[in-house]
């Protein structure tokens, strides 16, 4: 996982309205409070936050320590599974939080892909929707067998020409000179496509890009969820006013949306104390949305509004933030920050109650959450993937039992998967998951073509074994691949182009990882030139039968003058 490219053209600029992050960057001024590493509750006192919107951006994009991530490694030891502690309240979930005063002197993270964004077009069994855009897999529908997987039928149709054509574009919203907004989210459902846009969220015809609807925020959305229900509710998380250049609010609001509706269901805050939670991390699973901060988590029913759970004075121990879905899965934090460990609870959705837990070793900062079922997290064990990926070990982990399946080594230098484990939890790109086998892109080298040409692969991991399957699905020379998501059993990827071709969606077999072109962009410069500013590292990606939708998660002011845009969509035999 080499560095991130370089940031595409509406990059923040130093000064001007800057991503939200929340409390979880740069390392403590001083560190934390200890508290015991236990999974019972407790509570420190409330942390100051950084202000998301002032902390400036010291060195190039993608550097190490310009994500965060220049901590001193903990010592890497045998992961050990253990029963989860007590919970409390009757059996819900108590929620925690460890006073974290964090430098406001750090990098800020471009928010790399898309994520986990979810589309109505292959439900799952279990109430949520399993189609994914983008990155970071779902578990989809298990097609696999013991010698490297069968494939499931998915829902993604092969159109009689996969050649496309521009079905609209979406241009970029109005910000001041020097200014770059926060425009992070977008869904697809059967009858609507919606995508966020300067403090406020709008929904599309999927054919035509006609507005539909519009739901209107008081602030800029900092971040959103990457799961919806089955009827097509999900939520996001924003600021109560738009910031000036040097000042925000804070990420505090949540709000429930209908995307078929296009009405905003309810906006509510957490607190500690008297003062309103910065949230980092929003996610949606059955019933429920979650919120996940440096003061705790908590918990909202996502048709009423009604509280579920929230930190409490008492908590030793956090909720960092969530991964959402098929399951819901909590980062929850203990101990001071030279000590701190992880726990890894899958949880129940409705009362917050501890179903199981892993705790990984002690010294390991942050994780991410891949994949709740299969339950797969992502994390930089003693900082040793030097490439700012966040990603230098995946872990396979029983929901059941919370035991540990197995550890995967990924190098840096070998595969391109990415993940900002720091404050977002579930934010990971260029990650499938799936036929209990974990998907990831090897790092770009020489093709075997003219010269300067450069290529990749998708392998296949064994969640249960933790070794390569053998299976390999080649880019073609001067193509990149990057998995997207799983359509049942396959797996959907995005090909960039070379600089004389268009962009490639395709079908990969679980089982023989034969490749099927799904749809091929135009290769006119014009439109070549839009497609090349939303690339998977750090853009939003939804493709679903037929047809392709890419988004930029920052609107900023145009330093050439010439016309942005914040939508292209594109459709293939039609």
């Amino acid at each position: 996982m080499t560095q991130p490219p370089p940031p595409p053209p509406n990059q923040p600029p130093q000064g001007g309205s800057q991503p939200p992050q929340g409390g979880g960057f740069g390392a403590p001024q001083t560190p934390p409070p200890a508290g015991p590493p236990a999974p019972q509750p407790g509570y420190g006192y409330p942390g100051q936050q950084p202000n998301p919107y002032t902390v400036q951006q010291p060195g190039g994009y993608g550097q190490q320590g310009g994500y965060g991530y220049g901590y001193p490694g903990g010592p890497t030891v045998p992961m050990q599974a253990q029963q989860p502690g007590p919970a409390s309240g009757g059996g819900g979930k108590v929620n925690a939080q460890v006073a974290i005063i964090v430098s406001a002197v750090v990098a800020i993270a471009l928010i790399v892909g898309a994520g986990v964004w979810y589309s109505k077009s292959s439900g799952s069994d279990d109430g949520q929707n399993d189609t994914a855009s983008s990155s970071g897999g779902t578990g989809g529908e298990d097609g696999g067998d013991e010698k490297g997987g069968t494939s499931s039928k998915g829902s993604e149709k092969v159109p009689s020409d996969p050649a496309s054509k521009v079905l609209f574009q979406v241009p970029t919203p109005k910000v001041e000179k020097d200014d770059s907004v926060v425009v992070e989210g977008s869904w697809l459902t059967d009858d609507v496509y919606a995508k966020s846009g300067v403090a406020e969220i709008v929904g599309y015809d999927p054919a035509k890009g006609t507005k539909k609807w519009t739901i209107p925020l008081s602030g800029p959305v900092c971040q959103a969820s990457r799961f919806m229900t089955d009827d097509n509710k999900t939520a996001v998380i924003f600021q109560p006013e738009m910031p000036d250049k040097n000042s925000s609010a804070g990420c505090s609001q949540v709000a429930a949306i209908d995307l078929t509706t296009g009405k905003k269901l309810w906006e509510e805050t957490a607190k500690t104390g008297d003062q309103p939670i910065r949230f980092d991390n929003v996610t949606v699973s059955g019933g429920t949305v979650a919120v996940g901060s440096t003061s705790g988590g908590a918990a909202f029913d996502v048709e009423s509004g009604k509280a579920l759970w929230a930190p409490k004075p008492e908590d030793t121990c956090y909720d960092a933030g969530y991964g959402g879905g098929p399951k819901l899965v909590a980062v929850r934090k203990c101990g001071p920050y030279d000590q701190r460990q992880l726990h890894i609870q899958t949880i129940d959705p409705e009362s917050g109650k501890v179903i199981s837990e892993y705790r990984m070793s002690e010294g390991i900062e942050y994780a991410s959450v891949v994949s709740t079922d299969p339950l797969v997290v992502a994390a930089d064990v003693g900082d040793s993937a030097g490439d700012g990926s966040g990603i230098s070990d995946f872990f396979s982990i029983d929901n059941k039992t919370g035991k540990l399946r197995n550890r995967i080594s990924a190098p840096g230098d070998e595969y391109a998967a990415d993940c900002d484990g720091i404050s977002r939890i579930e934010d990971c790109s260029g990650i499938a998951v799936g036929n209990d086998r974990l998907y990831l892109p090897t790092e770009e080298h020489d093709g075997s073509g003219e010269s300067y040409s450069r290529t990749n692969e998708i392998v296949a991991f064994d969640l249960a074994t933790g070794k390569q399957t053998g299976q390999r699905a080649d880019a073609g020379d001067g193509y990149t691949i990057t998995p997207l998501r799983m359509d049942g059993g396959n797996v959907i990827a995005y090909k960039r182009p070379p600089y004389d071709k268009g962009g490639q969606i395709v079908s990969i077999d679980g089982g023989s990882f034969k490749e099927t072109k799904l749809l091929e962009n135009p290769a006119t410069e014009s439109v070549r030139d839009v497609e090349s500013s939303m690339l998977p590292e750090y853009a939003e990606i939804l493709y679903s039968q037929g047809r392709l939708y890419m988004s930029d998660v920052y609107a900023s002011a145009s330093s050439s003058g010439e016309q942005e845009y914040l939508v292209i969509a594109f459709g293939a035999g039609v």
